[in-house]
């Protein structure tokens, strides 16, 4: 069963007189009138983190992963819970110091605080991380309006990559190797922009479970489909050197998620302004394609104009 389906079928009834719950259908629970936004998320060990030898390098990447719930919404987070679920080996006194340096200097990076949590004790290592912050509004999904040009922030595949490495499944990168494993551990979240947003975004969404899949997510309600160029999605020069150096294909390497960077959509009257804030900010914001009527289907194209398959869309929740 998908993730949306087990929502739809079990949980939607529930919160469906509760207009801040948004339908269960989006990143966040907003009540405007109090102009509160909250997120949760939770990360298990094997599906959302490798292992837990760098224990201070996991809870960065949590914490970085959840606040983006919020910063894609146009919302500075502000506070913080943590519960965790660990054993004596996994919560142990060296493990509990270096959790707790990291989130202090996370804190202090993000401007974020710790407001409480709770532990219990369990054999498989979890995390649950709730994000709040305070707006008057918020940037929601099923808001894309056709001809909306789709743009998305910083590199995608940088992560993958990280991944892949501390899997072993790519080897002998060498000094590259640095690199992308802190880009797979410590996601760049474009807290500068979060406001920004609000001024020119019509729909929007963090990329967690890989661009195309979480595109389809954002706009999942809507009668509307996209067309993404594969030339304009972009990636960092060590990606490129490294997609040379192995042969690999670009196409297999740009939605699997982690990246937790902004995607969004905008009207084409808005493109000036996405440029300059681009440039102030110093940031990088790609125009990678457009929102299209349902009767075209959703497609990525190379530079030919050809049509692409795609392999992997991004991660699926299964239950």
């Amino acid at each position: 069963m998908h993730e949306f389906e087990l929502i739809k079928n079990y949980f939607s009834k529930i919160s469906k007189n509760n207009k801040y719950a948004l339908n269960l259908n989006d990143d966040v629970f907003f009540d405007k009138e109090n102009r509160l936004a909250i997120s949760v998320d939770t990360y298990t060990l094997g599906y959302h983190f490798v292992n837990f030898k760098y224990p201070d390098l996991v809870i960065k990447k949590i914490l970085r992963s959840s606040i983006s719930d919020l910063v894609c919404k146009g919302v500075i987070p502000k506070y913080y819970f943590i519960a965790g679920s660990g054993n004596k080996e996994t919560f142990s006194k060296k493990n509990l110091l270096l959790i707790s340096k990291a989130l202090k200097e996370e804190q202090k990076k993000y401007n974020v605080i710790l407001c409480g949590g709770d532990t219990t004790f369990s054999n498989k290592l979890s995390f649950t991380i709730t994000s709040l912050g305070f707006s008057k509004k918020i940037i929601y999904r099923n808001k894309a309006c056709l001809n909306d040009d789709i743009y998305v922030t910083g590199n995608l595949g940088d992560s993958f990559i990280g991944l892949q490495i501390l899997k072993n499944k790519i080897k002998n990168l060498k000094k590259l190797n640095k690199y992308f494993i802190q880009k797979y551990y410590l996601p760049d979240i474009q807290l500068n922009l979060t406001k920004k947003l609000l001024n020119f975004a019509n729909s929007a969404i963090d990329i967690s479970d890989g661009l195309v899949d979480d595109l389809e997510k954002m706009i999942n309600d809507q009668k509307l489909s996209f067309l993404l160029n594969l030339s304009k999605i972009p990636i960092s020069e060590k990606l490129s050197k490294i997609i040379k150096l192995r042969k690999l294909k670009k196409i297999n390497l740009i939605s699997n998620g982690d990246d937790y960077q902004i995607l969004f959509t905008a009207s084409k009257k808005k493109s000036r302004i996405i440029t300059q804030t681009a440039k102030s900010l110093g940031i990088r914001i790609s125009n990678i394609g457009e929102i299209y009527s349902n009767k075209k289907k959703s497609v990525i194209i190379d530079e030919k104009g050809k049509e692409i398959e795609l392999k992997n869309k991004g991660y699926v929740h299964q239950f």
